[in-house]
C-alpha cells in the first residue's frame, strides 16, 4: 500500500482517487498528527465487507469447506450440456 502526506493527498486529490479507483489500491494517507486514514474505493470496500461477513459465518464457512471436499472427491455438482448451455447463454 503505497503512503503519502494529507498535504500531497489534497495537493493531488484528484490524481490519488482515480489511481484508487482505477488500480483498485488503497492508499494511506498520514497526518502530522502520526494519525492516518485509508482511501479505498467503493467497490474494493463492499467486496472486503462481503469476504468478512462470509469469514464471520460459521454455517457458510463449513458449507463452503464440504463443497470443496465434495468437488475435490468428485462428488460435486455436474450440469448437463443442456443445462450448461443454458447458463451460458449458449
Amino acid at each position: 500500500m503505497n503512503t503519502v502526506s494529507v498535504n500531497q493527498f489534497r495537493d493531488k486529490l484528484k490524481a490519488f482517487v482515480e489511481e484508487v479507483v482505477t488500480n483498485h489500491m488503497p492508499l494511506k494517507v498520514t497526518r502530522r498528527s502520526g494519525e492516518a486514514f485509508v482511501v479505498i474505493s467503493a467497490d474494493d470496500w463492499e467486496r472486503e465487507q462481503e469476504t468478512l461477513y462470509v469469514l464471520q459465518n460459521s454455517s457458510l464457512i463449513k458449507q463452503i469447506a464440504e463443497s470443496s471436499i465434495s468437488h475435490t472427491a468428485g462428488r460435486g455438482y455436474a450440469p448437463t450440456s443442456e443445462q450448461m448451455n443454458e447458463i451460458t447463454g449458449i
